[in-house]
């Protein structure tokens, strides 16, 4: 029997408490049960390193410019990415057979990777990402992240770019999008 079990939990909420438990800003990367990281070591945004769109994000031309240095988190994402969807276990193993501007090493980012695009500025229906992003067929839907959850293992996190950013456990049964990602922590996934 399929179930659908969507939780949605407002994106400030869930990055300040992710933020308290984790001790953002200590230097041990800490991996909690399967392999969800507990602190956000690996993405370096705070408030005081915020850049403007215009500085913060770089097309990158090793990569035909298919991908998207993000200055603030030392992660390259996608330009453009995945536009149809797809199971978690079908999503996080296109990443990892992809090859993006000739380059392989892709891979499903973590919830804390993912939230840092999002922009809580931007009124929904989004999608939340900063003014200005250079990002090509970014959907106000949901897209898969790596987290799994360990109380329930029939799914896993997604962050919701149309209601501003707030996160979504999805079943993963369902299918949505992805957008893969290189560098960063969880560089193993």
């Amino acid at each position: 029997m399929k179930r659908r079990r969507f939780l949605t939990v407002t994106m400030g909420a869930l990055v300040l408490g992710g933020l308290l438990v984790a001790g953002y800003g200590s230097t041990d990367a800490a991996v909690g049960a399967q392999g969800v990281p507990t602190d956000l070591s690996g993405v370096t945004k705070t408030l005081d390193n915020a850049l403007p769109a215009a500085q913060r994000f770089v097309i990158l031309p090793a990569f035909h410019s298919d991908a998207v240095l993000d200055k603030e988190t030392g992660l390259v994402w996608e330009r453009s990415p995945q536009t149809t969807t797809a199971r978690w276990s079908v999503a996080r193993r296109t990443c990892i057979e992809k090859t993006v501007g000739g380059q392989k090493g892709w891979r499903l980012p973590s919830m804390p990777e993912l939230s840092s695009l999002v922009d809580p500025s931007v009124a929904p229906p989004g999608p939340t990402l900063p003014p200005g992003h250079p990002f090509l067929a970014v959907r106000s839907n949901v897209y898969w992240t790596a987290a799994r959850i360990d109380e329930d293992p029939g799914g896993s996190w997604g962050v919701h770019f149309g209601l501003g950013g707030g996160a979504t456990f999805i079943n993963w049964a369902h299918s949505v999008q992805f957008w893969c990602v290189r560098g960063g922590m969880n560089g193993d996934q």
